[in-house]
């Protein structure tokens, strides 16, 4: 006979309505079994008020409706712009709501650093949700290549089509995504992928390339070398997600994965492990900070080169 489970769900409150929250977080969160999704804020109320109730919950807006949703939960999931989700994190922190954060953190290293420090001061849990970390395909492969030495080099290449003519996404309607193109988007992924295996950056190169496209060239920690190329606007034909290592032991390349809701029931099992434990996640805001660090440092050299 086993002893029924008593702990009570989790209490998550979602930030923003947007595609990103109806097509993959609203979703995940409501059929989690461990969590209650404890409300949806919109800065609409229209909006706010449609994607709760399609989940059973309440809707918030307004400045006083982020205040009573802190109020209402254990932690909160973001759907919002990094630069609107960076203040509000910390003023989550502050109000002793754990953090489930989308990528990047935010788009200036002063943002992303008062997120990180927010975090650290009231003690509160953080996870950044960087796909490929969480995805149980890919999670599993990142640790496995992990656990090999020898890796001599790497190479990685995540190129979108948002942006090519005739797309039809409804993600292309960002303003922060047309604005920071593929290094912001997609850069944290393939970052959140490299890092582990190969070890941390010690040294960043930058060049830009077609439309958004941005080309890196890293070195890591462990000695090993990888090139990076990211871009929104490809075309269809070109556009694609290939990250292959190169060692002692051959070649590994990354396997495909069933999709983001999936992946962020897994950021949201590790939240809540991170949560009973008190053990931090890679992948908390510290990392976020980090992602921020490095991404601004290419930025800046692209910019450079391009100017």
């Amino acid at each position: 006979m086993t002893t029924a489970d008593t702990t009570p769900p989790l209490r998550i409150g979602l930030l923003g309505t947007g595609p990103w929250a109806r097509n993959t977080q609203a979703p995940a969160l409501a059929a989690h079994p461990g969590v209650e999704l404890s409300g949806v804020w919109g800065r609409r109320a229209e909006a706010a008020d449609a994607l709760a109730t399609a989940h059973g919950t309440r809707a918030y807006t307004g400045e006083e409706g982020i205040d009573a949703l802190l109020e209402a939960s254990d932690a909160v999931a973001f759907a919002l712009p990094p630069d609107v989700q960076a203040p509000l994190a910390v003023r989550a922190a502050e109000a002793g709501c754990h953090l489930l954060m989308d990528k990047p953190v935010a788009t200036t290293v002063a943002g992303a650093r008062a997120v990180a420090e927010a975090a650290e001061k009231a003690s509160v849990a953080s996870v950044v949700f960087c796909t490929l970390r969480f995805a149980p395909e890919t999670s599993a492969w990142i640790a496995e290549q992990a656990a090999v030495d020898g890796w001599f080099t790497a190479r990685a290449q995540w190129l979108g089509s948002l942006y090519a003519a005739g797309s039809s996404s409804e993600y292309a309607d960002s303003p922060w995504r047309r604005d920071k193109g593929g290094l912001w988007d997609v850069g944290p992924h393939a970052l959140s992928v490299l890092i582990p295996v190969l070890g941390d950056v010690e040294h960043l190169t930058a060049a830009a390339g077609p439309a958004d496209t941005t080309h890196l060239i890293l070195r890591h920690t462990s000695g090993a070398s990888s090139t990076v190329t990211l871009g929104l606007s490809a075309p269809p034909g070109a556009a694609g997600v290939e990250i292959e290592l190169r060692g002692e032991r051959g070649t590994a390349s990354i396997p495909g994965w069933a999709g983001a809701e999936t992946a962020f029931r897994g950021a949201v099992d590790a939240l809540a492990e991170a949560v009973r434990t008190g053990v931090p996640h890679p992948c908390d805001a510290r990392f976020g900070l980090h992602l921020t660090e490095l991404l601004a440092a290419a930025e800046q050299q692209a910019q450079a080169q391009a100017g």
